[in-house]
């Protein structure tokens, strides 16, 4: 039951609430994004390399665009059409690796 709370979609101002604890992303229509400075494309690479590390752990996969040593991620949950809670977790698992 938990995982199927999880996967709900969650209402705008619930979404809102919970940015709170993700203040560096930004809150879009039906997704969160953050950009990342890293320090070269090299640094880039192993970054989004750690990244797919968290999202195969937590079975949500972001979608990922780098340029150079940039790199934007947007999360947001396709089976509920929208933002949820696994989002928001996986988020601030991404936060812990900088």
């Amino acid at each position: 039951m938990a995982d199927q709370k999880k996967l709900e979609r969650l209402p705008k101002a619930r979404a809102a609430e919970l940015m709170v604890s993700a203040p560096d992303w930004t809150l879009e229509d039906d997704a969160i994004s953050r950009d990342f400075d890293l320090e070269d494309f090299r640094g880039a690479l192993a970054f989004v390399e750690r990244v797919a590390d968290i999202a195969e752990e937590q079975d949500h996969h972001p979608e990922i665009a780098i340029s150079y040593n940039q790199v934007r991620l947007v999360l947001s949950t396709h089976k509920a059409g929208g933002l949820t809670e696994k989002d928001f977790a996986l988020a601030a698992a991404i936060d812990r690796l900088l």
